[in-house]
């Protein structure tokens, strides 16, 4: 399981190939699912266009979310491997923010997985999201009720 919140950019190839190899390495061949999720700064805030975003984090608090949500998904589905990167510092329209790689041996579980790790990700972790509109002054953002209502469906 690997766990980082970090400024620089990640190579969506590279953190798979990384995440396929530690099978590998075990003797191991036996990923038959890798779902990926990469989100996107948009440059639009509904109907603002936007300049840019900035991510805050509290840090230690943070990565023991993320390790134990990622914890859960692994209980919840047969799991062979998940990352789990989130970035935070000023992020521009078409930068990458997060991404989220699940393996398994079957896709339903590799889906689900990076489905429950997304909707905990945008309504429960601990990260704060300011933007900044073409004109006029940063708004913090709060997490949508939709995101929120997503997160119901996967309560025990």
């Amino acid at each position: 399981m690997t766990i980082r919140i970090q400024t620089e950019d990640f190579d969506i190839t590279k953190e798979i190939n990384l995440l396929k190899e530690e099978r590998s390495k075990c003797g191991k061949e036996d990923v038959g699912a890798i779902v990926t999720f990469t989100g996107t700064v948009r440059d639009m805030a509904g109907k603002t266009p936007i300049s840019s975003m900035s991510l805050e984090h509290y840090p230690g608090m943070t990565e023991k979310q993320l390790e134990a949500i990622a914890e859960e998904a692994n209980k919840r589905w047969p799991l062979l491997g998940t990352t789990i990167i989130h970035r935070i510092g000023e992020l521009n329209p078409g930068d990458n923010i997060v991404l989220v790689i699940t393996l398994s041996s079957h896709r339903h579980a590799a889906f689900e997985a990076a489905d429950f790790l997304m909707d905990f990700l945008k309504s429960k972790a601990p990260f704060w999201k300011k933007e900044q509109p073409l004109e006029g002054e940063a708004n913090w953002v709060d997490a949508r009720d939709s995101d929120k209502k997503s997160l119901t469906r996967w309560e025990k």
